[in-house]
């Protein structure tokens, strides 16, 4: 038998840290974000990976946010960091001020451990302060600690304003210094806070060594940046996993206040752990393995504004040597999910259509296949045939209304909560929503199901106000009500088509984007209800490729 030897692969974390950037707001600090790009095997375009979280008002910001990748010995894996000050909720980085890169390989990163580079920015001959990044190989820990902390007779030094105080995490190093692995909320004007309960893998928090040191950092939220110092404990995670009790009650010590006072100084108030556990933490996989099923139904967008089918300007052209957008877009995403999908039927829907016979009542939810009593296409070409068919039976319509589509899925859904089904709804449109106040309902009211949506706008059309129903940067609400969870995730296929090149490549491309965030979804949905995946009922090598 051939020898064989494991692929040098590891997962490694990257902290991102600003010093010094440029300040580009009038009467405030920068907001910055980092985001970091890289280039996919063997291309050389740059391709988003990972946002930080914005921190407003500061020019040296230390983001909590971890990035993990897989390091690949034989690979060179370019990177580069772009820091940003955020002006809007825009996901677009065009809306943002610029404020410096740097680039490098993943090997760099790892073989120095921590880089403390200036930020380069060609518009703008100043100093554009510096970038700092600590890259660790993370362990193979699969548990998280669940905690939660509240704050006892904080000391407030000020005679006129309350206090907000938050606290924040750092782990110790090898080297003795410590990196940011946790931030909470500020709990908002109190010297009692309740902080938020928060859970984080115990491979960020303290590499997986329950007796790592962690220093815990309490300060007073200011909105100018500058957040005060009240004071620092320090403790590990098998010390605060005991729970409640004596023993995980600390006082709160700010040294410069101790030197100033000497003995009349006895503490700045004390943080108590108020509960405290540590829980395993399952993977997308784990619960494929467990025989959790993905069903997936599509809809299809025939409202007028997509174009007599026999033009060959409409977006809806039967042309089988060319696909139109729609096709490939049920293509692109249709084969990867087809994968995870048992029985490999799916339910095809319509909406915005005239009906036969008489043509007077327009449908916001038929059956593609024109058969009510067995809806279903089987596999990819199934649903291509069953869309070639539907142009040539019905009327182009209108107008575009979501709510419908959405609601008849989370019927199915909702039937369905025990984590063996898990539901996914394609939604491939031209233009804008005309019930956009009740799709933003049904979107809230389905947040709390097994279920995930994907939409594709295809065309040329301003699909802005599709990004709101997207909750990556700002959660979605409705009537006051907040999405559970963010289950959206909207892209245009037009950003796929630029510049011509391989359509092959820009179907993968889109494929990759409009499912990257369904894995995360369905773990959110898992550990929300509590659901653990079942005994493992298929081997790995029967397993589909990975989502994410």
């Amino acid at each position: 038998m051939a020898g064989s030897a494991a692929v040098p692969t590891s997962l490694v974390e990257i902290t991102i840290s600003g010093r010094n950037l440029r300040d580009t707001d009038v009467f405030s600090k920068s907001d910055p974000i980092c985001v970091l790009f890289y280039q996919p095997f063997g291309s050389r375009q740059w391709a988003e990976f990972k946002r930080t979280e914005c921190i407003d008002n500061t020019l040296n910001p230390d983001f909590a946010t971890k990035i993990s990748m897989t390091y690949h010995f034989e690979e060179q894996q370019p990177l580069k960091f772009m820091l940003y000050d955020v002006d809007s909720n825009a996901p677009d980085l065009d809306h943002h001020d610029f404020l410096g890169e740097y680039e490098c390989t993943l090997a760099q990163l790892v073989s120095s451990r921590t880089v403390h580079k200036p930020l380069v920015n060609h518009n703008y001959a100043g100093d554009n302060g510096s970038i700092m990044i600590v890259t660790e190989e993370l362990s193979s820990c699969k548990e998280e600690l669940d905690i939660q902390l509240i704050g006892r007779k904080l000391e407030n030094r000020s005679w006129f304003f309350s206090i907000s105080p938050f606290l924040e995490f750092f782990k110790a190093n090898e080297d003795g210094t410590f990196t940011l692995v946790h931030r909470t909320n500020a709990a908002q004007k109190t010297e009692d806070p309740a902080w938020q309960n928060f859970s984080v893998p115990l491979r960020t928090f303290c590499s997986g060594d329950y007796d790592r040191n962690l220093k815990v950092v309490c300060r007073d939220f200011k909105s100018g940046g500058n957040h005060k110092l009240i004071g620092v404990f320090y403790t590990t995670v098998r010390k605060l996993i005991e729970g409640p009790g004596p023993s995980n009650e600390y006082w709160l010590i700010n040294e410069e206040r101790k030197k100033k006072k000497g003995s009349s100084y006895k503490n700045s108030g004390h943080v108590i752990v108020n509960k405290a556990r540590v829980r395993e933490v399952f993977s997308f996989i784990d619960y494929i393995k467990g025989g959790m099923e993905i069903n997936a139904f599509i809809a299809i967008d025939f409202t007028a504004s997509n174009g007599d089918p026999r033009s060959p300007q409409s977006l809806h052209f039967i042309n089988t040597s060319s696909p139109n957008q729609y096709v490939r877009a049920i293509k692109a995403v249709g084969e990867i999910i087809e994968d995870y999908d048992t029985d490999k039927y799916f339910p095809v829907l319509g909406f915005g259509a005239r009906m036969p016979p008489d043509f007077t009542q327009v449908s916001h939810e038929f059956f593609v296949n024109g058969d009510a009593s067995n809806p279903f296409c089987y596999r990819v070409q199934g649903v291509i045939e069953a869309y070639y068919g539907c142009l040539n039976r019905v009327q182009l319509y209108g107008p575009t209304n979501f709510a419908p589509i959405i609601n008849h899925v989370a019927q199915f859904a909702a039937a369905n909560r025990g984590g063996d089904k898990y539901f996914v709804l394609l939604v491939l449109t031209d233009g804008i929503i005309t019930d956009m106040p009740q799709t933003k309902e049904a979107i809230v009211n389905a947040s709390t199901l097994p279920l995930s949506i994907i939409i594709v706008g295809v065309g040329g059309a301003d699909f802005d106000n599709m990004e709101e129903l997207d909750g990556d940067v700002v959660r979605l609400s409705s009537n006051g009500r907040y999405a559970a969870r963010d289950i959206v995730q909207f892209v245009p296929f037009r950003d796929f088509l630029k510049g011509g090149g391989d359509p092959n490549l820009a179907r993968l491309r889109l494929a990759r984007e409009v499912l990257a965030e369904i894995p995360d979804q369905i773990l959110s949905y898992m550990k929300t209800n509590n659901i653990t995946p079942q005994p493992s009922k298929i081997n790995d090598a029967h397993l589909p490729p990975d989502l994410s």
